[in-house]
């Protein structure tokens, strides 16, 4: 696998001024990609729209909408409606990576994904990207996904779940989806800090407990922390050729405009 891609994400709740400004900077800066995240305080792709609306040619994903709660034939008018708007809110299907996931866990959850994914494939237009952490789902993204994203994953792990996907494409025939993870990343003390909060609630959810017993770390240490970005760089360096692309997940105090420029610049692509 050639060198991974970089792509820089945060959180839809933020300031849409800090997305605007994180976007724009991250493009200038050679970036491939740019996500935000949907969560019940803030809608990923209106979160998104203002990303495009000051950048020109960088992707746009939006990591994940949960189908549990956002069933496919709802985004599916969403993006009509903001593909065909003027002003902020349009979000140009050609440069979107949409980015979905089981939402809530149990028996029902691959289901769910199989059929969400058959919609949004056929009416959505635009480049589909699953979440996984398990084999079942990962298999699942192979069969019939544009691309996968990974989360709260390891370098060490990583080629072990791109295994699961490719047995997926191999047994549907098909081509390899883009293989992409968050990574998330915290400069200086105070990130670390919250990181280490998010780790731990994460910890606490039955599926993603499973997920980092399976790996054997705790999972804090899936993330990356630096006191410099001399330390950031060389964290992400351990990510080169694993995935098709990293993202840098941004993790900072207080989500200020300060604080996530400071990370978009510390975890820049070379050249």
């Amino acid at each position: 696998m050639a060198d991974s891609r970089r792509g820089f994400g945060v959180a839809a709740a933020i300031s849409p001024e800090v997305i605007r400004a994180a976007a724009q900077l991250a493009e200038s800066l050679g970036y491939h990609s740019f996500w935000v995240n949907d969560t019940p305080n803030g809608d990923g792709l209106e979160a998104l729209a203002q990303a495009a609306s000051v950048t020109t040619g960088i992707t746009l994903g939006v990591g994940v909408i949960p189908l549990s709660r956002r069933p496919a034939d709802e985004i599916v008018r969403q993006l009509r409606t903001m593909d065909g708007s003027a002003g902020d809110l349009r979000l140009p299907l050609d440069r979107l990576w949409l980015g979905v996931g089981s939402g809530a866990g149990g028996p029902g959850a691959l289901r769910r994904t199989r059929e969400g994914l058959e919609t949004l494939k056929r009416d959505a237009h635009t480049t589909v990207f699953v979440s996984a952490l398990g084999p079942r789902m990962a298999h699942l993204a192979g069969e019939m996904a544009e691309g996968v994203l990974f989360n709260w994953l390891t370098p060490e792990f990583a080629p072990t779940a791109n295994d699961w996907v490719r047995e997926g494409a191999r047994k549907a025939n098909r081509d390899v989806p883009i293989l992409a993870s968050f990574v998330r990343a915290a400069l200086g003390e105070a990130s670390a800090n919250r990181l280490a909060q998010e780790a731990n609630r994460y910890g606490g959810i039955p599926q993603y407990s499973d997920h980092f017993k399976r790996m054997g770390v705790e999972a804090v240490e899936t993330g990356i922390r630096g006191e410099t970005a001399d330390e950031i760089q060389q964290a992400l360096a351990r990510w080169d050729g694993v995935l098709d692309e990293v993202v840098v997940r941004s993790i900072t105090p207080n989500d200020t405009l300060e604080e996530t420029l400071a990370l978009v610049r510390a975890a820049a692509p070379a050249g």
